[in-house]
């Protein structure tokens, strides 16, 4: 097949974008041209996602609307890959027979030799960044281990596997030479790492050899389970100054009932010991979570048993999914007993709650001083994070563009003038 022009569209979560940026690099070492609009590509390659139903509706929104411009002859060849096809190759290709061909999970070899191109193996951890140049996801294992009653993750992306030690220090060293400052740390279950490779985990470990790379200033750790966070991790994110004192940590629920039908092994006791735990431990530690509402056993008593919890721990950023009923996983049998309608009013009032929490805690930071890092202009203003922030989820720290010529992907100290409920605003420091 004659060279082509291919856009690749990444749909889903930060998982997905690293597996893209391989992809896009691979496609690149064979000499294909990347073309970001769709509208001017040959060929599109979309990378799916199928976590929940929201986002299984995006992927088939994404895959028709493909399909309408490969009708009108703008497009000649659909590629569907990622999540949504791992999960249900088998009925798209029968309901969507106008995809040219469909591949799981990390298919790296089969896409590019779709194109004819060859895979060149000693380079598949190099990726072309599509985040801004001055931060980079870290993907440090695929797949999960933990038996969580609602998550299809496994069936999609397997079982925790270990991505080598020396081949991480390896891309994040690649990442660092190409002016990456921040590297966030990501695996369906980052405080797994090493348990099936080195027989223990050795997240902190990594982290500590991460953060004496050349060129890395800040390390920032998300999606940490919480019924096995290893002590030692601790004691490094509060002993490494690169390290941010950060921590994203999906607790899912606190109701005992609600957890137990979750398969989430710990307990409303454990985890407020483990939340006390490592805020004594960790020095002005900012904690993210989110939390599922709309479980199939959520009784009333339950939700507000969770509303009081967040009132109690008052997290630094929360977000909040209605439940989404997933086939072959071991909550389907439960059905979907609560209505949708209730779902949304459980969502609201949690976002209501930590609406409140966030505007007290950015109140409490007016007047001090923060190191951020420009991540780009928007309108009037820079758009900046401080360590409390992860990129496209969190708060911002906006500062006037007004007699500053800032420049993005470097760090400066502000001190914080105003908030709203969510963003801080500062001025530069001389």
């Amino acid at each position: 097949m004659d060279k082509n022009k291919i856009s690749v569209i990444t749909l889903g979560c930060s998982k997905n974008t690293v597996d893209s940026e391989r992809l896009m690099n691979q496609l690149k070492l064979n000499n294909f041209d990347l073309i970001d609009d769709p509208n001017n590509a040959d060929s599109v390659i979309i990378n799916t996602c199928g976590f929940i139903d929201a986002a299984k509706e995006e992927s088939v929104n994404t895959i028709l609307s493909a399909i309408e411009l490969k009708k009108l002859g703008k497009i000649k060849k659909i590629i569907v890959a990622g999540c949504l096809a791992e999960r249900y190759m088998k009925d798209l290709k029968e309901e969507i027979p106008e995809v040219d061909a469909f591949f799981g999970t990390e298919a790296y070899e089969e896409i590019v030799r779709e194109f004819g191109g060859n895979l060149k193996y000693e380079l598949l951890g190099e990726r072309i960044i599509t985040t801004p140049k001055h931060y980079a996801y870290l993907k440090i294992s695929e797949g999960c281990d933990n038996p969580c009653s609602f998550c299809a993750i496994p069936l999609m992306r397997g079982l925790h596997k270990t991505r080598p030690l020396e081949k991480l220090i390896d891309e994040a060293s690649s990442l660092a030479s190409q002016g990456v400052k921040e590297l966030i740390i990501i695996g369906q279950d980052t405080t797994d790492y090493g348990t099936d490779l080195y027989g223990k985990r050795n997240i902190a470990e990594l982290l500590h050899k991460l953060s004496e790379i050349n060129g890395i200033e800040w390390i920032r750790l998300l999606y940490a389970y919480p019924s096995h966070f290893p002590d030692e991790l601790i004691t490094e994110i509060a002993d490494n100054p690169k390290i941010c004192k950060y921590i994203d940590i999906p607790l899912q629920h606190i109701s005992d009932n609600v957890l137990k039908s979750m398969r989430r092994g710990i307990t409303q006791h454990r985890t407020k010991e483990l939340l006390n735990h490592l805020r004594e431990r960790i020095h002005g530690l900012t904690v993210r979570t989110t939390f599922i509402v709309g479980y199939p056993n959520e009784t009333e008593k339950e939700f507000q048993e969770l509303c009081d919890f967040i009132r109690e721990i008052k997290f630094d950023r929360l977000g909040v999914f209605t439940y989404s009923v997933e086939e072959n996983t071991p909550s389907f049998i439960l059905g979907d007993p609560i209505p949708a309608e209730v779902k949304e009013e459980r969502k609201a009032v949690l976002m209501e709650i930590q609406k409140e929490i966030s505007e007290g805690k950015n109140k409490s930071l007016i007047g001090q001083k923060v190191k951020v890092i420009i991540d780009r202009i928007e309108n009037e203003n820079y758009a900046a994070r401080s360590e409390r922030d992860a990129p496209e989820v969190d708060g911002e720290v906006l500062i006037s563009t007004k007699n500053n010529l800032l420049r993005t992907g470097e760090f400066y100290q502000v001190e914080i003038y105003d908030c709203n409920e969510y963003d801080l605003f500062g001025n530069l420091l001389e």
